[in-house]
Parts: C-alpha cells; sequence; structure tokens
C-alpha cells in the first residue's frame, strides 16, 4: 500500500504513478476533476499516460463525474479512452494571453475545454452551480409562450426573477499576477476555472479525485469550497510546490 507525502484532515497527496497507485486507495472519491498531459508537445512531461481513464473509473462509485481539461485535439485523439462514459457539457475558459509559439498559419491559442462526462443516472449524482448576480431584478416575470396544438392560444409562463442566474460556459479570466509566472507548474489552471467544476460534481464535505494534480489547483479548490481531495503527482519537485501551496493556506506543517 503506498504511504500519502502529505496528508491532513482535508487533503492527501501521494508521489508516484496513478496507474500504480490508484487500486490501493482505501478512500473512495466521489468525482474527479483532472488536467492530464494533452500530449501536443515535444516536452518530456506531456505524454498522454494511456489507462489513466481506466484506473480513475475503478475506484469512482457506479454513478460519477469526471471533469478533464484537455484541447480538442486531445478529446478526438483519445475519445475510445473514455469509453462506458457520457458526454454531458463542456466549459471553455478564455486566457488572458495566448499560449504556443507565434505561427503564421495557425490561430494563436487563447482557450481550453474542460469536458465532462458522466455515468450512471444524471439524477443520481451531485449538481451545484454557484449562480452568478445579473444587473436587473425583475421581480415577477409574465411571458407569454407558444402553445401546442393541444393547448389553449395565448398561454404564459410566469416565474420570479430573483437577479440571479446559472453561469454560462464560457469563463474569461484575468489574474493577476498570471498563474504563468508563478512557476508552480508548466501548464497550472486558474483557481476561479477549477474551483467551480469541483463544486459542481461533488457534494458538501465529499472527496475530489485528481490524479495528476500538477500545481494543486483541485487540491486547494476543494477546500476553499468545502469538500476533501486527494491527489496523486508523478513528479516529486511537484508534489514540494503543493505542500507549500497548502502551506500558505494554513494547512500544511
Amino acid at each position: 500500500m503506498s504511504q500519502p507525502y502529505y496528508a491532513d484532515d482535508a487533503v492527501t497527496l501521494y508521489v508516484g504513478d496513478c496507474r500504480d497507485i490508484l487500486p490501493s486507495l482505501t478512500e473512495r472519491p466521489d468525482s474527479c476533476v483532472t488536467d492530464p498531459p494533452y500530449g501536443e508537445t515535444a516536452a518530456e512531461w506531456d505524454r498522454w499516460p494511456d489507462g489513466w481513464v481506466d484506473a480513475v473509473a475503478a475506484v469512482l462509485p457506479p454513478s460519477a463525474s469526471l471533469w478533464c481539461f484537455g484541447s480538442a485535439r486531445m478529446f478526438l485523439e483519445h475519445a475510445a479512452d473514455f469509453t462506458g462514459w457520457r458526454f454531458a457539457q463542456e466549459a471553455l475558459w478564455v486566457k488572458r494571453n495566448g499560449s504556443g509559439p507565434g505561427s503564421r498559419d495557425r490561430l494563436v491559442k487563447l482557450h481550453e475545454w474542460a469536458y465532462h462526462w458522466y455515468r450512471g443516472k444524471w439524477s443520481d449524482l451531485h449538481h451545484e452551480w454557484e449562480r452568478e448576480r445579473t444587473t436587473a431584478n425583475r421581480g415577477s416575470v409574465r411571458k407569454a409562450s407558444r402553445s401546442a396544438e393541444h393547448q389553449r392560444d395565448g398561454r404564459a409562463t410566469t416565474w420570479v426573477d430573483d437577479g440571479m442566474r446559472q453561469p454560462r460556459s464560457v469563463t474569461y479570466v484575468v489574474e493577476t499576477p498570471s498563474v504563468r509566472y508563478r512557476k508552480r507548474h508548466q501548464d497550472e489552471k486558474p483557481l476561479a476555472v477549477v474551483e467551480p467544476l469541483v463544486r459542481e460534481c461533488t457534494p458538501p464535505g465529499g472527496l475530489v479525485l485528481d490524479p495528476m494534480a500538477g500545481s494543486g489547483t483541485t487540491l486547494e479548490a476543494a477546500v476553499a469550497c468545502g469538500r476533501r481531495a486527494v491527489g496523486i503527482e508523478k513528479d516529486e519537485r511537484s508534489a514540494e510546490m503543493i505542500v507549500m501551496r497548502l502551506a500558505q493556506m494554513g494547512l500544511a506543517v
């Protein structure tokens, strides 16, 4: 059985390959939010770990959510890895600056996707989006709607506008300083992008898994929204950075 590299009441962190460590987990996660290597560059760390989806699936409950960051190219190339999962929805986050080298034959990439996969019954899953405030509260709203042939004409619907709305699928993130210049990880995701996904699929007090923890953003997001987290990181130096990050939150000692 693998021994944790770090553990407290909210976060447990392991160092090693998730495909080796996941079978020995004693506590079962409720969900998974992760950012795997896309396998699109020549960088040594950017290698798609074959079999990671199956390894994660083996420790999740029969009805579970998997939020996975990636590019359209990544999901197209590895679609077979998600066999047994259903696609639910996607979120798009727009970066402050483009990524990748300048090129005259390609667009500058300003976005990344997060795809929501699930298995089991949708109604059995936890869903919790933090609603956003709008500019106006119109009180009770009465709006005419088209009627089906068997219904009377002029049917109207009424609802209460409480000044809140469901969040949109596109997130614009402007962080100062940019996470890129914090040098915690080569592909760190902003907390503002990850936290809503953790909240959406993990019940309060529940356990979210990140099998490729990277900079530890999923772990911090879990703590920030009242969840627990278990992370696995292959690179020990990155794990050290995660523990330092947890210390800044007042967790690690």
